[in-house]
Parts: C-alpha cells; structure tokens; sequence
C-alpha cells in the first residue's frame, strides 16, 4: 500500500513539482494525496490542480491565533486520510503541539548541510564563510529549528563567481533529487528513527556521489 502524504506550501511549490513528479513512477511507495497551503493565492496550488491532486487551503490570516489555524489544518489532512508529511517552502513557524502531533511523520528540506547553516540567508551565510561545499538536508521536523534527524543529503560545489543566486539555484536543483529519494526512504521503511537518530537500512538504489545518506 502506498503512503498517503500531504505536501504543505506557501508558494510556488518547486519541492511539491519534483514529489509529485517522483510519485507518478509505478514503484514509488507513497501517494501525494493532498497539497495544502496557507495562502490563497500559492501558486503551487495551480500546479498542483493541474496534475489532478487534490488541493485544501487554511488561510492562517482566517484564524484568530496559531493553534486554531494549526487544528483546522490538522482537521484538513485528517479528512485526507494523511499518513506523512512534507514541507516545501511552508512558511510557518509551527507550534509545538503540531509537531508533537506529527512527530516523525513529518519532513523537511532545508537549503543547507545541517548542521551548518540552520535558519534563513543559508546561501549568503555559506559564501560570507567561505566553505568550499555547500548543500541540502532532508530531515524530521523536532521541535528545534532545523535540527531534526537527518535522512539524506546533497552536496554542491561552491564555484568561484558564486553570488546568492548561482549557488542557490544549484542547490535547490540537488533538493529537488534528494527530497524524493528521502521520501522514498522513509515510505519503504529503509529510513527509520532510532534514539534520536535516522538508521538507513539500505542505501538508496540509485545514490549519486553528490548523495550523503
């Protein structure tokens, strides 16, 4: 049986385009069953239309505090049948009841090799350092900013010339590879928690060299 999973946006959903991409393959271990936005007007909720999957928004702007908005929204992928999450540009800070709710069935990716980077501007702070390899992180949202166990990795190059830009486009290329294949990880049940930490049990199949899992 196929995970049923829910990807939440705030935005133009490139990160949703490349899992719902992934899922269409036959072998694929889960279903992209519902896009989910807090804004009305996310261009990923077109997109997602478009490709015939079901689309729900809870406008947070519709609620008088956080957790209401947060209940309706768990009210939402509940009457979806949701078994995981996947964040994609979800720009809310969420409460701590929320991620305890979903607490390892939810995943993020993050523009950055965590642990370095955690936060915002990880592209400019990344070239203000200096580091010569830069990257992406899938990993379980905990209740500490960014700081989840992780599932895979990419890395990328810091090219000479490299401004914000360049190097963000390269990386958000290697995390729309990465995210599926973690997805497909944690569906198989190959990526699973332990103490704290994501055991593999296999790598995955296909892993590049750019691939850290």
């Amino acid at each position: 049986m196929k995970r049923r999973v829910a990807v939440l946006i705030s935005g133009r959903g490139s990160n949703m385009a490349a899992l719902i991409a992934a899922a269409r393959a036959p072998d694929f271990p889960a279903e992209i069953a519902l896009v989910a936005s807090n804004r009305p007007d996310a261009a990923g909720l077109v997109r997602a239309a478009e490709a015939g999957i079901a689309t729900a928004v809870v406008d947070h702007k519709a609620f008088p505090d956080r957790p209401a908005f947060e209940e309706a929204l768990d009210r939402a992928l509940a009457a979806h049948r949701i078994e995981l999450l996947c964040l994609a540009g979800f720009m809310r800070v969420l409460t701590d009841w929320f991620i305890g709710r979903w607490e390892g069935r939810m995943l993020n990716v993050h523009p950055s090799l965590l642990p370095a980077f955690k936060g915002t501007d990880t592209h400019r702070r990344a070239l203000a350092a200096g580091v010569r390899i830069h990257g992406c992180t899938v990993h379980f949202v905990t209740l500490e900013l960014d700081s989840g166990p992780i599932v895979a990795q990419a890395a990328v190059p810091v090219l000479p010339g490299d401004d914000e830009a360049t190097l963000a486009a390269r990386v958000l290329a290697q995390e729309h590879v990465v995210y599926p294949r973690a997805l497909r990880l944690v569906c198989e049940g190959r990526a699973r928690l332990a103490d704290g930490r994501v055991v593999l049990e296999a790598p995955p199949p296909d892993a590049a060299a750019a691939l850290i899992a």
